[in-house]
């Protein structure tokens, strides 16, 4: 009877704390594409917001609509680089995530290679005493017809 791996709880948890991790990855990856996204519109926006400007320019505001087109597109400029920044640090964490995942994923080959490396030995084992036992029980049967006087 073979004995069972006894580093089965450690490659049972690396393998939780593997999925946390991909499920947390996909998380950050996600919240990665909507801060790009969103960024983009912003961006977006800003041009098409710009492009009234010089519109209305060509055909004539007064210095109020002036001040008011560009305070807004310099709040627009802000929003912008608070998103870019927001982007950058998600960027951050989601290689961060890559990271913890492949680092989880490592151990969890690790302890796979232990467990095929036991399982292999005691095969083996297994099968060396398969073996010792058919020899043995060959060797009663040839001693028997010996002893009865068969050849």
């Amino acid at each position: 009877m073979s004995k069972p791996f006894h580093l089965k709880p450690l490659l049972e948890l690396s393998q939780t704390r593997m999925d946390d991790a991909a499920r947390r990855l996909g998380e950050l990856i996600a919240s990665e594409q909507e801060g790009a996204r969103k960024l983009e519109l912003l961006q977006n926006y800003r041009d098409e917001y710009e492009s009234r400007f010089h519109e209305a320019a060509r055909n004539g505001i007064s210095p109020d609509e002036w001040r008011n087109f560009s305070a807004f597109i310099c709040r627009i400029d802000e929003a912008i680089a608070v998103q870019k920044a927001n982007v950058e640090r998600s960027r951050e964490m989601t290689v961060a995530g890559q990271h913890a995942w492949m680092t989880q994923r490592n151990k969890v080959k690790a302890f796979d290679t232990l467990q095929k490396r036991h399982d292999l030995g005691e095969a083996r084992k297994e099968a060396r005493l398969e073996q010792r036992q058919s020899d043995e029980h060959s060797a009663k049967r040839y001693a028997n017809r010996e002893d009865s006087g068969e050849s």
